[in-house]
């Protein structure tokens, strides 16, 4: 099904930095760029970063080391993830509270000098008064954006009504937008990942929240170019695709107009999987074959360079 766009006049939309640096990723999604200094400087480059056709690839550090690995890897911003931060505490995803998701993500911008945008799960309140807390917050801990689901959290009913969802994105934007700052929201709509593969319903969501005011459109576990061709299609902002194993290439992805890729927890995994089996080597055959790969030398050198 194939919904007309939703045009919104007023609205920020991502545009060159006039800064003059490059706001496109080069080649593979890559850019060294210069640190920026202000938190509003943070937020206008990490928005002008979204360009359709030309993704930003955004990955997902979940503690201030892997925030500078990936930092010295060249990627233009950063963003946490709410599964790899609450396991990297020996938690599972949604236990972190928002004082902990607060504080965890002034550890990620403090680690590096990149835009960093924060994975605010439900917003850590059902009610918008209680999102717009969420979002004061945000802007307190530094964050150049953040992203807030339409997810309650509860087991048997995942999903906000339409009507409530739309209405918590519009506080939350107007807290994001109404200061110096302007805090790039990326409303997220989680049909997808509550075994809900309802397109129509799905885009019908995201086009409510760039009417509330979202900035950036972001409904992850679509994986089919055809479904991701016909959301970018069918609204006005930038649109994130999360990378799944049956996600499309990132050169197919910018072709049908994505502007933004990120892992989630997907680099915690990866991370953790290489733990696992050299773990598994040492305890099953006693061998040392993870101790000779280039881990360590390319891990010390990514923290001299930061040094």
């Amino acid at each position: 099904m194939s919904l007309a766009p939703v045009k919104t006049a007023g609205r920020p939309q991502p545009r060159h930095d006039p800064s003059g640096l490059p706001v496109g990723l080069l080649s593979a999604g890559l850019s060294r760029v210069s640190r920026v200094t202000t938190q509003a400087d943070q937020a206008q480059r990490f928005l002008a970063l979204h360009r359709p056709g030309e993704p930003l690839l955004l990955p997902n550090p979940w503690d201030a080391g892997s925030a500078r690995i990936l930092a010295s890897l060249g990627f233009a911003a950063l963003a946490t993830t709410s599964s790899g931060s609450a396991m990297s505490l020996g938690g599972t995803d949604g236990s972190l509270r928002r004082d902990q998701a607060l504080e965890h993500a002034r550890t990620i911008v403090a680690a590096t000098g990149l835009p960093v945008s924060a994975d605010l799960e439900h917003g850590f309140a059902d009610d918008p008064d209680g999102v717009v807390e969420t979002i004061q917050g945000a802007l307190a801990a530094g964050l150049a954006g953040c992203s807030i689901e339409d997810s309650t959290g509860v087991d048997g009913d995942p999903i906000y009504g339409l009507e409530l969802a739309a209405e918590r994105i519009a506080a939350a934007a107007q807290a994001a937008h109404s200061g110096d700052v302007h805090l790039v929201l990326t409303a997220r709509a989680e049909n997808y990942l509550h075994g809900r593969p309802d397109l129509a319903g799905t885009i019908a969501r995201l086009q409510a929240f760039q009417e509330a005011g979202a900035d950036v459109l972001y409904a992850p576990g679509l994986t089919s170019l055809a479904d991701i061709r016909q959301v970018v299609a069918a609204v006005d902002r930038p649109v994130n695709v999360l990378a799944l194993a049956s996600c499309p290439p990132v050169a197919d992805l910018g072709a049908a107009g994505v502007a933004r890729v990120s892992v989630g927890g997907g680099f915690f995994a990866a991370a953790y999987g290489a733990l696992i089996t050299a773990a598994t080597e040492l305890r099953d055959q006693g061998t040392y074959g993870w101790a000779g790969g280039p881990g360590r030398a390319a891990v010390s050198a990514a923290f001299a360079t930061q040094a």
